[in-house]
């Protein structure tokens, strides 16, 4: 029986000059399925819509035709034979089936997927946004750099309206694991190196997230895959100047430092406002003189000048210590738009990165300490004696309560081990007492009876 319908199939097959003819479409069929003049159809007798298309050249691909809800004709390509066997592409057309059957599109959605807007497009385009031009300049320069050394090689060619979650992860895990890394020339002797790594990583999906929030708001975007991919957290950055002697170090390196012509005094004197402030870096780096006031002692940041100023569009205003007003007071005077540290050369804020490696070292403090550190250290002194997180939120310009919250934590634990520690002290007399008074019963004679 097999065999004579093979045979019908075969002369079918030869005979046809157009048009098309049903059958099971199987590996036999699809063998026997032999080139013509022209194309022609081997429709499925089992399943409707599923067919197979032979071209003259011999070239062999599966498709699907239905009818739309609206009654207009359709036909998809499932895929070439040889890339897909009978069965997989069977498979793929009882999909289309359901899916037609629920009321959808599937060659609609796929001509909309192969034109629809890439994630490169809305990366071009947020960089082009108001929300992006009203970031700082060095913002600016890192999320760039985060767009296209990471996001745009590993997700741009991906449409936006099927980028999904897991093709968000997939990308979080390459630049973890240094897939992006690579060096890359800037300039004039100057090179980029791009190592990737977790930090990295959990900071370019954050950029994505940011920006599909961006995208829906502008109605560029319906959904954002990257809310629900988890990156985890930074952590808490525990290293700070523990106490007055690692203050000392640091002040007299400075000092040092200052004396030998080994850092420049706009330089020494920068660190020394945000060790006695807790200021942010930026916010010292980038302090005009149209922003400071030595009558009052304070220094007030419009909200384009400081990190939550972009979020809450509110002033940041830093209360100056006597000797922070008299570390400004001696800085070289200029225009209300100069800069209160100016560089050696140029007309930008001055650097502080290199120099710190170098002051960090000479007052051997923690290898893991940065400048923000300076920030950390003052929050969580001023928790140890007895801050609340409101003064702390005052001091230091957080956006939210909860931010200086920590501090107060951190505190709670601390002065609990220095009590532990204080304690451990009576303790070993309590127990030393113990051991002495402590001696051999002996019974009494003529005890009660």
């Amino acid at each position: 029986m097999a065999g004579s319908r093979l045979y019908r199939l075969l002369r079918l097959t030869h005979s046809c000059l157009h048009g098309a003819y049903m059958a099971k479409i199987g590996k036999r069929t699809v063998d026997a399925s032999d080139k013509g003049p022209k194309p022609y159809f081997v429709w499925d007798d089992d399943l409707k819509g599923f067919g197979l298309l032979v071209l003259p050249s011999g070239v062999k691909s599966y498709v699907y035709q239905y009818r739309t809800a609206g009654g207009a004709s359709r036909r998809i390509t499932i895929g070439k034979h040889g890339k897909l066997t009978a069965e997989q592409a069977r498979a793929m057309a009882e999909a289309h089936s359901n899916a037609v059957f629920n009321g959808r599109d599937p060659a609609g959605e796929k001509k909309d997927r192969r034109h629809a807007a890439k994630v490169n497009d809305l990366l071009d385009a947020y960089v082009e946004s108001e929300t992006f031009k009203s970031k700082a300049e060095k913002t600016r320069k890192t999320d760039t750099g985060r767009i296209d050394r990471h996001l745009r090689p590993l997700l741009g060619n991906l449409a936006v309206p099927t980028l999904r979650p897991n093709d968000i992860s997939k990308a979080f895990v390459s630049i973890r694991d240094g897939k992006t890394a690579k060096r890359e020339k800037i300039g004039f002797r100057k090179l980029s190196r791009v190592t990737g790594g977790e930090g990295a990583a959990r900071k370019s999906i954050r950029l994505l997230r940011a920006i599909f929030e961006w995208a829906i708001s502008e109605q560029l975007a319906t959904a954002n895959p990257a809310a629900l991919v988890k990156v985890g957290s930074d952590g808490q950055r525990k290293t700070i100047l523990d106490d007055a002697d690692a203050y000392g170090r640091l002040f007299k390196a400075l000092d040092v430092m200052e004396g030998e012509k080994r850092v420049r005094q706009p330089v020494a004197d920068a660190v020394r406002l945000i060790a006695l402030t807790g200021a942010r870096r930026g916010e010292v780096t980038g302090m005009q003189w149209k922003h400071v006031d030595l009558q009052l002692g304070l220094v007030t940041l419009p909200p384009a000048s400081h990190k939550t100023g972009r979020k809450t569009g509110e002033d940041r205003i830093i209360g100056l210590p006597t000797v922070a007003q008299a570390i400004i007071a001696r800085q070289q005077k200029g225009k209300p738009d100069h800069f209160v540290f100016r560089p050696a050369k140029g007309v930008g804020p001055v650097a502080l990165n290199k120099p710190w490696h170098s002051i960090r070292a000479e007052a051997k403090l923690p290898v893991g300490i940065g400048l923000h550190g300076l920030r950390h250290s003052l929050a969580s002194h001023m928790a140890m004696q007895g801050a609340q997180a409101s003064a702390i939120m005052t001091a230091l310009g957080h956006r939210n309560l909860a931010t200086s919250q920590k501090y107060i934590h951190w505190a709670q634990e601390a002065r609990q081990a220095i009590a532990e520690t204080a304690a451990s002290v009576a303790l070993a007399g309590m127990a030393a007492s113990t051991e002495k008074n402590t001696g051999d019963v002996v019974p009494m004679k003529g005890g009660a009876k």
